[in-house]
């Protein structure tokens, strides 16, 4: 995994990216979306690189630039089984914003990817200094019947 620059078409997209997600849809206040958008990074991964394993701890949302990722769940030792493929346009790991429960599958490219990620701990940062968006994050979780967890 490669750290690359994010400029202003970059953070567009990853705007543009998550429009369609509740999460970033509830977001009305400029300023908390730039606080987060300072936060997003831009990472380029290899193919045959893992982003994530099953059962590690959820600490990042991962929205795809370009490239195709796979995501398989492992049923035995060594046996996995495909679930989906993901390409441009489309974001995996939005719970582990919320929720740092293990990761319930595992994420591979396929082909070289570039990736938006937001960390957990940079999330809940911002959501915590703004009670506004705090409220909207804690009504979006009781409407999907989980706890919000925040890191202290």
């Amino acid at each position: 995994m490669k750290k690359l620059q994010m400029g202003d078409a970059e953070q567009a997209a990853f705007v543009r990216l998550t429009k369609g997600i509740n999460l970033f849809a509830a977001i009305q206040d400029v300023a908390v979306m730039e606080q987060i958008l300072a936060c997003v990074g831009l990472y380029e991964f290899e193919a045959g690189e893992k982003v994530f394993g099953q059962g590690e701890p959820g600490d990042a949302f991962y929205a795809v630039q370009s490239g195709s990722l796979k995501v398989s769940v492992r049923e035995a030792f060594v046996l996995s089984r495909k679930l989906a493929e993901l390409k441009e346009g489309d974001f995996f790991g939005e719970m582990a914003l919320l929720d740092s429960a293990p990761r319930s599958a595992t994420v591979t490219c396929v082909t070289q990817a570039k990736l938006f990620a937001l960390k957990r701990v940079d999330f809940q940062s911002a959501i915590r200094e703004n009670p506004e968006f705090l409220a909207q994050i804690k009504r979006l979780a009781a409407d999907r019947l989980f706890d919000l967890k925040l890191d202290r």
